[in-house]
């Protein structure tokens, strides 16, 4: 695909961005380029290649999900003004 400058100014103006000519020259090429990488890699046959999410072949590399430090009630009320059991308690303000 044959990316000319108008195309350049036109995605510009919608990323509101403000390019010089020089900037318009060099993103044209590069933006050429990548269009152009994106065209070879289609043309490849990808049809006995399995789908994945990650590329290696780790299922999980996340450690267990344990609780480790349990909130201490008493330490986390200890300066409230007002509580109810283990609540916060607080006036009451929608009626």
């Amino acid at each position: 695909m044959k990316l000319n400058r108008a195309d350049v100014q036109r995605v510009a103006v919608l990323a509101r961005l403000h390019l010089s000519e020089h900037q318009e020259g060099e993103l044209t090429t590069q933006l050429d380029a990548i269009l152009d990488y994106m065209a070879k890699l289609n043309e490849i046959d990808t049809s006995k290649v399995e789908p994945f999410s990650h590329a290696t072949d780790e299922t999980n590399a996340f450690r267990e999900d344990k609780v480790t430090n349990r909130p201490d009630a008493e330490a986390l009320l200890a300066n409230a003004p007002g509580r109810d059991g283990t609540f916060f308690k607080v006036p009451k303000i929608i009626e």
